[in-house]
């Protein structure tokens, strides 16, 4: 929350809580397999006296990832709340799955105990990135070292006003320790569109195109493919600043051009395998060290799906009906959905194999497969007939950022940039659809319908991954077109929303109380 946020600022207070679990995160993103360290000391000391060493540092850098990935921010389902009035996104009807399905109907409010996680999550790491910023020169160590920190701060602060942005609105931009006291005004989506890019510029300078052996820190390649999809974004509601389409093609080709990153891994292995060759940008999690992945595993299995162990599924999210009926016809569509229910019998040890539409199942609904082994099979064990375990906790690194997201940036900016899509645009995409099993794009499409195109080839290649949808959705102002494509058989949407109304979430209420002169998003 923001006023805990600036409290600590006004307290001078950094890592006096929870320092052993930053250490343990310090050690999964910089040492690969290490899974076991001694609390240190310095966790009680303040800024003044901290930065010390480049340890100190690190230990420092490492925090700000902690706030994004721990359980209250993006580890869990709840990181994407809002993003439930996308058509990859639906849950149960019932259940104690209101949260999720308020926002699902198009209906949710500023109460929503689950949207804290939207808000909190990233302002609490832009906070201590503002923190490693402020001191990271006092460190006695070497420019480089120090840059290579720094330029992971600037990133992860992006990111954070990135969701921030897209989620909510105008925020306050906060680059520096405030007073407690202070209730900084919310600025304008321009300026802290601005301020994003400023950041992300900062870290392209600062840091390496890579850290090899070092998976979980975030990279020059992974700030210019931010800087790529930020470009991509302003091109659509509410900036409709078209001139950035050839920026984010650009930014994207950079990164294509430095052929650090392939698709050859396969679709399905993608999401069962940590920092694959695609990987761009992924928070690293450690069920041993304290910081499971919870939206893996348990969180995308059907209610009805009981193991031979006695756990089962939580039935928190899965996608539309028609969203899955209107999949294309692929290996990598097959990669994604779960379709067949295993239900067990009363001897505990056998499973009924029926389709997800079928009258014995909970919710009439496919699922998602991708999220369901975890990490080699860490969430869901099982064989093609039987589950011998569904666990809520996994191991699996989440990524952010997947290279296939680049060439779609780069397919669909380029294309808007001149007029119509280049060899290259049709490249692309083709580069992706080929990895999904499909055949090349028709060719000689107009400009808006190859757009069209590869916004559909996006909704599949990250059906379900963390608001990649419906961003898309907001960008475009797709809601009326998503809502008439609903089946009747989803959570019901009051008639006579206002989808207008609905692209951006409301501001926690407990924040709006504590800046009374803030204005609330419209509709709520």
């Amino acid at each position: 929350m923001l006023y805990v946020r600036l409290k600590f600022q006004s307290e001078d207070k950094i890592m006096n809580t929870n320092y052993s679990l930053y250490l343990v995160f310090l050690a999964l993103i910089l040492v690969s397999g290490c899974q076991s360290l001694v609390e240190d000391p310095k966790g009680s000391l303040t800024p003044g006296t901290y930065f010390k060493t480049q340890s100190d540092l690190d230990a420092s850098v490492s925090a700000i990832y902690i706030q994004f990935a721990r359980d209250g921010a993006w580890g869990f389902t709840n990181r994407s709340t809002s993003y439930f009035g996308s058509d990859d996104f639906t849950t149960d009807p019932g259940l104690n799955k209101e949260d999720f399905r308020l926002f699902d109907r198009l209906s949710g409010g500023s109460g929503n105990l689950s949207l804290v996680a939207q808000w909190q999550g990233p302002w609490q790491g832009i906070y201590q990135a503002n923190n490693v910023i402020a001191n990271y020169t006092k460190v006695n160590s070497t420019d480089v070292q120090k840059n290579q920190a720094a330029g992971q701060a600037y990133f992860l602060r992006a990111l954070g006003y990135y969701y921030l942005v897209r989620t909510f609105g105008p925020v306050p931009i906060i680059l520096t320790q405030i007073d407690v006291n202070d209730r900084p005004p919310r600025d304008p989506v321009d300026k802290v569109y601005a301020a994003i890019i400023s950041d992300l510029q900062k870290a392209k300078e600062l840091l390496p195109i890579s850290f090899p052996n070092q998976p979980g820190r975030a990279n020059q390649m992974a700030a210019r493919s931010l800087l790529a999809d930020v470009y991509l974004t302003m091109t659509g509601w509410p900036l409709k600043q078209e001139s950035n389409y050839k920026l984010a093609a650009d930014e994207a080709n950079s990164v294509i051009q430095a052929a650090v990153y392939n698709l050859n891994t396969p679709y399905a292995s993608v999401f069962t395998t940590n920092n694959t060759t695609e990987s761009i940008f992924g928070l690293q999690y450690n069920v041993s060290g304290g910081l499971p992945l919870r939206s893996s595993g348990s969180s995308s299995v059907p209610l009805d799906e009981v193991a031979t162990n006695g756990s089962s599924g939580w039935d928190d999210y899965y996608p539309e009906i028609n969203f899955y009926k209107n999949a294309p016809k692929c290996p990598r569509t097959d990669a994604t959905f779960y379709t067949t229910i295993k239900l067990r019998q009363p001897d505990g040890k056998t499973f009924k194999l029926v389709p997800w539409d079928s009258p014995e199942t909970h919710a009439g609904h496919p699922y998602y497969k991708k999220f369901r082994a975890g990490l080699n099979g860490d969430g869901v064990s099982e064989t093609e007939t039987t589950i011998e375990s569904i666990n809520p906790s996994t191991n699996k690194v989440y990524d952010i950022i997947r290279y296939p997201q680049v060439l779609l940036i780069y397919a669909e900016a380029s294309a808007m940039a001149a007029g119509g899509p280049t060899a290259a645009s049709y490249s692309a995409i083709n580069q992706v659809r080929k990895r999904a099993g499909l055949p090349d794009l028709t060719p000689g499409l107009s400009a808006t319908a190859f757009r069209d195109a590869v916004v559909y080839e996006r909704a599949y290649e990250f059906a379900g991954e963390f608001g990649v949808r419906w961003f898309d959705i907001v960008r475009l102002q797709l809601l009326p077109q998503i809502v008439a494509a609903r089946s009747s058989a989803e959570n019901p949407i009051p008639a006579n929303t206002n989808f207008a109304q609905k692209y951006l979430a409301p501001i926690p209420v407990n924040e709006m109380a504590r800046n009374p002169t803030w204005a609330q998003n419209d509709g709520y």
